[in-house]
């Protein structure tokens, strides 16, 4: 117990002491694990939300449309037939189905009204969200359709010209919710405007777009509807195994010539949490990148704290701490860091989790109500911790191996002596030539910079190309409005989280080295250089790396990060285009001045360290 007081009243000690250093830490690891909880919230709601919505409404296993003046159809008796059909355990309907045009205030949309009884149906009764069930007069809206239309209960709306009052709103798991609900209307339903047609010319007569969901009493229905024989039907089955739906289908389709339209809960959950696992394929790919940049980050933060910590390493080893004792008490300043950045990531994702979900979620316990479980608490504390320990093992533990009389010296490291480079830096300006001195001091620190721009560019890359193809939705057919307002959510949240973790990483990696270079930036300014032109090598030296990095983000590392994410979603990257030259010309010189700009503060810090002090 003594040794672990002892070892956590050091590493707290020594936060404090460094407590810039010590916020760079906390907001490298919090970027991973506030994106990797986001991902793992959406992950599990777009997993498993249908379920939940399935048992609040006694959803259907399969639901049959037909219809008595639709050739392709089946009519009712071959509807009651399929009721009483093998397998069949319960049904509800079948409940006449219409199409309509509903306008609330100044929106008008098309949609599906189904009548149904005022009494609960034992397969598939609606969940009420608000206000209460269908009666004489009164409309109930399915409730992300309410939710994109801003229908509230007591409102007014009109159904083909005839007025009734919202009387309630609620969720079914029978129907994707809106906008991308099933169709069960004869003439059919476009999700999307079709490219070069935005008018919808040419389209068959009474095809709806994009239509919503509403419940009727049969008869308010019939008040739409004046010919009894013209409605569809649909009708929903309970199967005694609901893993055999999609058997009872193929067989049922096939006894009408593959005429009759039939869907699958499976379809519908697939069509239903689309979205949700568009949106966590994002984010799970946004947290890769950033545990990589944070990985980078760290061991040039930590490498540098470590190498400021040279001549403490020595006092604990005289006053009888082991190599081992030292280990231990320096990686536990990064352990309870990452702890710390660990559970504010959880509640930072949770809280922006609302921020992704829309009024197509329409679900209840799904994408729209996303939950923190105790296996994604574990995940991410998870991550943080391994983020933490491979960043900062080999400096940790090259430190803790060092002697005892080196590190009470805490000497400066002598420079690499490379023949070329000398020759070719001293023909520069000052500054530059000390930039590149600097620069290959730490050859595995210029590379990890390098890197860490490279990943981000590539990033970027991969976000002008999704921005430009969500740019052109829905008239690209892939996504509806609601859609793509959910998902630049997703990519400003990537988009926000990048960039703060890259702007941390070049701030560190400047710091580091303006600790790394104390000794030689000295000696430097006690040979004649200037505090000016020491600030404009340490921050140049990180400059250039940048610039090879945004280049090489630009190409290959954007077009094969893209490629990547395309192989694990099953896309069609031929679909998109990619960025034009003068966006990516921009991308590169706004990275190399950015990192110019944040690099200046901590090069300007460390290049007017007084002379005599430092040496």
């Amino acid at each position: 117990m003594g040794r672990i007081l002892l070892v956590c009243r050091l590493a707290v000690r020594d936060l404090r002491r460094r407590r810039a250093e010590t916020v760079l830490l906390l907001l490298a690891i919090m970027a991973a694990t506030t994106t990797l909880t986001l991902g793992l919230v959406l992950r599990d709601a777009a997993a498993d939300p249908y379920r939940s919505t399935r048992e609040a409404t006694g959803g259907p296993d399969v639901v049959v449309v037909g219809g008595d003046r639709t050739a392709r159809l089946p009519g009712l008796a071959e509807l009651e037939k399929l009721a009483g059909a093998p397998g069949v355990v319960g049904h509800s309907g079948p409940y006449p189905v219409v199409p309509a045009k509903f306008r609330a205030a100044d929106r008008t949309s098309d949609v599906q009204v189904v009548g149904r009884d005022t009494a609960p149906a034992p397969v598939d009764q609606p969940e009420i969200v608000q206000g209460g069930w269908v009666g004489d007069g009164g409309v109930v809206v399915e409730a992300a359709f309410a939710a994109a239309l801003d229908v509230r209960v007591g409102d007014p709306v009109t159904l083909d010209g005839r007025s009734f009052t919202v009387v309630g709103t609620a969720v079914t798991a029978a129907l994707s919710p809106y906008p991308g609900a099933s169709c069960i209307v004869p003439a059919g339903c476009m999700s999307d405007v079709v490219p070069g047609d935005p008018a919808g010319a040419g389209q068959p007569a009474g095809l709806l777009h994009e239509p919503g969901l509403v419940w009727l009493t049969r008869a308010d229905l019939r008040s739409l509807t004046p010919d009894p024989g013209s409605p569809a039907y649909v009708m929903n089955l309970r199967l005694a195994d609901a893993d055999e739906a999609r058997a009872f289908v193929d067989a049922h389709q096939r006894g009408h010539g593959g005429a009759a339209l039939m869907q699958t809960w499976e379809d519908i959950r697939d069509d239903a949490t689309e979205l949700a696992a568009d949106s966590q394929i994002l984010l799970l790919i946004g947290a890769w990148l950033l545990g990589l940049l944070a990985v980078a980050g760290l061991s040039v933060l930590v490498g540098g704290r470590t190498a400021d910590q040279t001549r403490r390493v020595g006092l604990l080893k005289g006053a009888g701490g082991t190599p081992g004792l030292i280990a231990v008490v320096l990686l536990a300043e990064y352990v309870l860091v990452a702890v710390v950045a660990a559970a504010a990531g959880l509640v930072a994702g949770s809280l922006a989790a609302p921020l992704l979900t829309g009024p197509g979620a329409g679900l209840v316990g799904g994408a729209g109500t996303p939950s923190m479980t105790v296996s994604t608490a574990v995940s991410v504390t998870a991550v943080a911790l391994g983020v933490a320990v491979a960043a900062t093992i080999v400096p940790v533990v090259r430190a803790a191996r060092s002697s005892t009389v080196a590190a009470l010296a805490d000497a400066p490291r002598p420079p690499r002596r490379v023949g070329p480079l000398i020759a070719v830096s001293a023909r520069l300006p000052v500054p530059l030539l000390l930039a590149l001195r600097v620069a290959a001091r730490r050859p595995r620190r210029t590379v990890l910079g390098a890197v860490s721009i490279a990943i981000t560019v590539s990033g970027m890359y991969v976000l002008l190309v999704l921005d430009a193809f969500l740019a052109a939705q829905p008239l690209a057919g892939a996504y509806d409005g609601a859609q793509v307002e959910v998902l630049r959510r997703v990519l400003l949240v990537w988009t926000v989280v990048l960039l703060c973790l890259a702007a941390v990483n070049a701030v560190a990696v400047t710091w580091a080295t303006v600790l790394d270079n104390r000794h030689s930036s000295a000696l430097a300014r006690a040979l004649g250089a200037t505090p000016g032109e020491v600030s404009a090598a340490l921050a140049a030296a990180q400059v250039l790396p940048a610039l090879a990095g945004a280049v090489a983000g630009v190409f290959p590392g954007g077009p094969a990060l893209f490629a990547a994410i395309n192989a694990i979603t099953g896309g069609d990257g031929g679909r998109v285009a990619a960025p034009s030259p003068w966006q990516l010309l921009a991308l590169v010189s706004a990275t190399v001045l950015t990192v110019a700009a944040l690099t200046s503060v901590p090069a300007r810090l460390g290049g007017r360290r007084p002379v005599a002090e430092t040496l």
